[in-house]
């Protein structure tokens, strides 16, 4: 069994990052990180025209996020186990999504140079949810900038985060299907998650909860 002290929670926009990251970060007494996405001041303009602003966007994030992941070289003397809720491989999966082959060739050579300087988490989780479930989640929370997201938008983010874990291997990786979990109100959901963490070994495994 690994005991990680670098946690990554990664998955599509809606699947419940942040929530999970808070609530873990309790039980474990564990120094958070989130991303700040509403410092982005392209994305509500990106959401309605992706073509004109999605270069903009996503440097803004790729530095943000690289600058804010910079903390983790500094030692924290209060917690033993940091938790975020992103981690810089994301950054590039939006990218090949968004970015015309030339914007991606350059936002590449940046990516290269930054990503070699930041540490591997000891364990990744991946939170999977049905699309439908996903843009369930994002109208409920009501953010403003996410009110023009479109289905097809949502739908493509999920197979392209499906696809990339399906072949990542650089570190362990927790798979949990969110679908019909409950984890920020229902105890023992969150219990039952924080145990497969606990048992988590190297490799990938995965867990879908059964209810009934």
């Amino acid at each position: 069994m690994i005991d990680p002290s670098y946690l990554v929670i990664e998955g599509p926009i809606g699947v419940g990052k942040t929530s999970l990251v808070s609530l873990l970060s309790k039980e474990m007494n564990g120094r958070e990180i989130l991303e700040h996405v509403e410092d982005n001041p392209f994305l509500y303009s990106f959401y309605k025209d992706p073509e004109r602003f999605a270069f903009q966007t996503q440097l803004f994030f790729l530095l943000s996020r690289y600058r804010q992941l910079e903390e983790l070289k500094q030692p924290d003397l209060f917690h033993r186990v940091t938790v975020t809720d992103y981690f810089l491989p994301k950054d590039r999966l939006f990218a090949s999504l968004n970015l015309t082959p030339s914007e991606l060739g350059l936002y590449d050579q940046i990516y290269a140079l930054l990503n070699l300087r930041l540490p591997k988490p000891d364990l990744v989780i991946y939170l999977q949810a049905q699309t439908e479930i996903l843009m369930e989640r994002i109208l409920l929370r009501g953010k403003e900038y996410e009110k023009e997201i479109s289905w097809d938008y949502i739908h493509s983010v999920n197979q392209a985060y499906n696809d990339f874990f399906f072949h990542y291997n650089e570190t362990p990786l927790l798979v949990i299907q969110t679908t019909e979990m409950d984890f920020v109100h229902n105890r023992m959901d969150l219990e039952d998650l924080y145990k497969q963490i606990q048992n988590m070994g190297q490799g990938t495994q995965y867990y879908i909860p059964r209810k009934g």
